[in-house]
Parts: C-alpha cells; structure tokens; sequence
C-alpha cells in the first residue's frame, strides 16, 4: 500500500499532466447571431443558426469568418511601419512644403512693406500738392518745370487713386 508520502510526491505531476491537456468540459462555441454580433458560450449555438455562421464549434477547427460587403477590400489592408526610402521620402516632401510656404510668406511680408513704403510717399506728395508749395519736373531735356494750378490738381487727383488703395 502506498504511504501518505508518496502520494505528496505524485501530486504535483499529477497537476502537471491535468494541465497538460485541454479539459473538455472547457468546449467553446463562437457563431454569428442574427445581427452579426459574435457570440461565446460553452453550450451549443441555437437550432435556428445555419452551420455557415458558427465559427468554431469543439472537434472542428476554427474557420475565417466570411467577409461581410461592409468589411474593406483586401488591397486596402493597413500596411506595416513605412520603409526608410518612404520615410525619407516623406521627409524631403515635408522640407520642400515647408520650403515654398516660408518663400510665399516672405513674399508677402516684402509685398506689404513695399505697400507700406509706397502709400506713406503718396501721402507725403498728397500734403505737398495740397500745401501750395511749388513742386517741379524734370522736362525731356533736363529743364526744371514747375507745376501750374491745372497740373496740380490732375496730379492731386491721380495721386488720391493711388490713396484709395492703401487704405
């Protein structure tokens, strides 16, 4: 008769086979209910489920769920991590976008100051033209032409369009 000892001994081999093997009261069945919603259980799905739906069933192996007209084509499939080419690639694209949109923004910037420049001359020669002070040209053959009131007020009007437009 075997002592009380040996079968401390036994034991802990014996947890060791159990676990070693699947239990079969641990059977798991997955389906597809009327809603496509997945369902588990460890009792068999109803009679009203036809076998394309049932997943996985004990004693048959797990089959792909078919793809429904929702899911996405197979070429639209998440692709892995990108490579160091697409990556690089990406980069140089990044820099050169960044590139044109700090150059139009200087652009800008310039456009505006140049803007800012021209309408406060205008302003001046506007103040010039109103104040009465004599405001002379140059003629083709380097002569000093001074303006008379006719000339001035044309000149006051056009300069005045050009007012308008800083504003």
């Amino acid at each position: 008769m075997p002592t009380p000892l040996s079968f401390f001994r036994a034991l802990p081999f014996a947890i060791a086979l159990a676990a070693a093997f699947p239990a079969t009261g641990l059977a798991q069945y997955l389906w597809l209910d009327e809603r496509g919603v997945k369902q588990f259980s460890d009792r068999p799905p109803p009679t009203d489920v036809p076998a394309s739906r049932i997943l996985k069933q004990p004693g048959r192996p797990a089959a792909s769920p078919e793809p429904s007209a929702d899911a996405a084509p197979a070429g639209d499939a998440p692709k892995g991590p990108p490579s160091t080419a697409e990556r690089n690639a990406d980069y140089k694209k990044r820099m050169t976008e960044r590139q044109e949109r700090e150059r139009q923004t200087a652009e800008k910037d310039q456009f505006a100051q140049d803007m800012s420049r021209n309408c406060e001359r205008a302003r001046d020669y506007q103040r010039s033209l109103e104040s009465g002070e004599r405001i002379s040209r140059l003629s083709s053959n380097g002569e000093r032409i001074y303006l008379d009131e006719a000339q001035r007020s044309r000149e006051s009007a056009d300069n005045r369009r050009i007012l308008d437009k800083c504003k």
